[in-house]
């Protein structure tokens, strides 16, 4: 079985990842297009040995088309996503705009692949935030043993996180700090992001939470168990690629940190790496490029009955976004699409 699959966005970080990660993993692909907006019309994207010129999103026809891998922003995608999904295209969408909708999936196939059988009320998929995606990899094994009551995380979240120009600016303002004559001012971000951390991801709302921080929890929520109490501080760093995550977890039975370690070994998208000496962990820059989900520093959380904290490292624009999307199309063609 092949299929014939979009990328919209495909000049983005993202949309670029998505085609490498269709290539790596051997998609069964019969044919390709790559969407851009008007003004990225003709420019050229490789897939595999293959280049390819961008194609005008407004003007496509997704009639015919099996699935489209979205990687642009909300309003491209309330615009665009709803005419493929009419035209029979099945959406996977990496925006925020469909993840709380009851009628659309938010999936993430290490943990929730059933759930993708609830595409067809609107022929759309959600693709969860890159923070929760890779947290939920981590947490549902553990929940399935011994059921998580509460999870406190902090997140160290790179500056891939916020596009192309989240890149440039640390890219800037670093070059600039060796050049006084050079000034580089946030533009993107609210502080500088070169040599400082800024506890700030999205906008503010009412509680004092940042939206980025109100997702956790509610796509946790949607994802593992509505039952889940979540808490979360999310923070963006100066780190290119590679979001970072020291999560605590509150359990309803005890769970011992070495059936802990040897059920996340077992656990699918999941690399532990956790020996308790000097580099015995994972950072972001070594996980860049990577499919897994990183795991390190699990220990118990002598401060609670029945507690764990572990160190969680993941390639942000591939577990936290790309990569999730292609799993999602595999889970689609496998369980869900039947075309030759």
């Amino acid at each position: 079985m092949s299929y014939k699959v979009v990328v919209v966005g495909a000049t983005g970080n993202v949309g670029r990842e998505m085609l490498n990660i269709l290539d790596e993993r051997a998609f069964p692909i019969k044919e390709i297009a790559a969407l851009a907006s008007r003004k990225s019309i003709g420019t050229e994207v490789t897939f595999g040995d293959t280049i390819i010129k961008t194609q005008d999103l407004a003007a496509f026809d997704f009639a015919g088309w099996d699935i489209a891998l979205f990687a642009v922003g909300s309003a491209a995608t309330k615009e665009f996503a709803p005419k493929a999904a009419a035209a029979g295209c099945v959406v996977i969408d990496n925006s925020s705009l469909y993840r709380y909708d009851p009628d659309v999936p938010l999936i993430v196939p290490e943990v929730n692949a059933d759930g993708i059988h609830g595409y067809s009320k609107k022929n759309i998929i959600a693709n969860p935030n890159c923070s929760t995606a890779q947290m939920v990899v981590a947490l549902k094994p553990l929940h399935d043993r011994a059921k998580i009551k509460r999870v406190v995380v902090s997140t160290y979240q790179s500056v891939s996180g916020a596009g192309k120009e989240g890149i440039d600016e640390l890219w800037d303002q670093t070059k600039s700090m060796y050049n006084p004559t050079d000034d580089k001012p946030p533009s993107k971000f609210t502080k500088q992001i070169a040599f400082n951390v800024i506890p700030h991801i999205d906008v503010f709302m009412e509680d004092g939470t940042t939206k980025e921080e109100w997702k956790m929890v509610a796509e946790t929520k949607k994802i593992v168990d509505p039952d889940i109490k979540v808490t979360a501080t999310c923070v963006r760093v100066p780190v290119f690629v590679g979001h970072s995550e020291a999560i605590n977890i509150e359990f309803e039975e005890f769970l011992d940190e070495d059936e802990a370690r040897e059920i996340l070994r077992e656990a699918p998208g999941i690399m532990v790496i956790d020996k308790r000496e000097d580099g015995g962990y994972v950072s972001p820059v070594e996980c860049v490029g990577d499919f897994a989900t990183f795991i390190s520093r699990i220990r118990q959380d002598s401060t609670i009955e029945n507690g764990l904290n572990m160190w969680c490292v993941s390639d942000n624009l591939r577990k936290g976004a790309a990569l999730n999307a292609v799993q999602i199309a595999e889970v689609l063609g496998n369980k869900v699409l039947k075309k030759g």
